[in-house]
């Protein structure tokens, strides 16, 4: 029945999914806002989430070391993102294309690599939960935030992170810079393909550890297409949080919370037809950034536009 939705240890567990459930997008959206900062649209995120969360996958099913397998997926993540700088930065393609080939590229790839190196489904053992001492015996709100794995606390700690970069040091200002008059950051003796190339591979390196989040972390087994279109929502969740991190991050739970609303409404048997829940996130975030559009965001102004030296 619908009023089970409305009992505590419901509520609880839609709220403690739903932290969960953003690791994944804010780690893709975090790296997606330092590359168009920068000035570049990497619609690839969700190929590179792909492949990294593959890496992880194998890795860890082969040696058991969920580190080695979380740096293989940022390993991942930042060859992916470099490659992604040469196609966009060194050679200037068309961003929006380029990063659709990215996409692709990662979608063939890993199934590619799925289908000949694992016979059937495994699962492993990926980051356990880790409860803190004196905060997780907290009514209602300790077992919501502080009885989650590694990756979700990381994925929230680089909120804080990735705010004081981009608005307190040096390597901050100039992303900023590149991102908004590169002509002018070129002037100043700033590279502009340097900061631009930078920005991409750290925007990589956090979209391997989303794709880690998902194989190792959360689901703990790899199957084909395992992201559903995460990447895409995460590029979507930057321009809903205006280039902001905490904004991001509060677009990120929107959405998470959402979709743990769906599960949640399948798992009760809700009598609510289960292709309307499934659509009850991307309904929202198409909602969420028509409202967005509607407010005065001004957008990194180089977005997109390749930078040539002397234009």
């Amino acid at each position: 029945m619908i009023s089970d939705l409305f009992s505590l240890n419901v509520l609880v567990g839609i709220l403690t999914s739903g932290v969960r459930l953003a690791t994944s997008y804010l780690y893709a959206a975090i790296g997606e806002m330092f590359g168009q900062i920068s000035g570049v649209l990497n619609l690839g995120v969700e190929g590179i989430m792909l492949v990294a969360a593959y890496a992880a996958y194998i890795v860890v099913l082969q040696t058991e070391n969920l580190w080695l397998g979380l740096l293989a997926a940022i390993g991942v993540g930042v060859v992916m993102g470099f490659a992604m700088a040469i196609i966009s930065v060194t050679l200037k393609a068309e961003q929006g294309i380029s990063g659709i080939g990215v996409y692709l590229f990662g979608l063939g790839l890993s199934d590619l690599l799925y289908r000949i190196t694992v016979k059937s489904p495994q699962t492993v053992s990926g980051f356990p939960n880790i409860s803190i001492p004196g905060l997780t015996d907290l009514p209602v709100v300790g077992p919501i935030l502080f009885n989650q794995n590694l990756l979700v606390y990381g994925a929230f700690a680089l909120v804080p992170i990735a705010w004081f970069v981009l608005n307190k040091t040096t390597l901050g200002l100039q992303i900023r810079a590149v991102g908004q008059n590169p002509e002018a950051a070129d002037t100043l003796g700033i590279s502009v393909a340097r900061v631009r190339y930078f920005a991409l591979m750290v925007g990589g390196a956090f979209s391997g550890l989303a794709g880690a989040s998902l194989s190792i972390a959360l689901l703990n087994i790899f199957q084909q297409n395992i992201t559903s279109g995460q990447g895409f929502i995460a590029v979507a969740l930057v321009y809903f949080g205006a280039w902001q991190p905490v904004r991001v991050m509060l677009g990120c739970l929107l959405f998470s919370m959402v979709n743990a609303l769906q599960l949640w409404i399948q798992t009760l048997g809700i009598p609510i037809p289960s292709d309307v829940a499934l659509m009850m996130p991307y309904v929202l975030t198409s909602v969420a950034l028509m409202f967005a559009a509607r407010q005065v965001i001004t957008q990194p102004a180089a977005l997109t536009k390749p930078f040539e030296r002397g234009e």
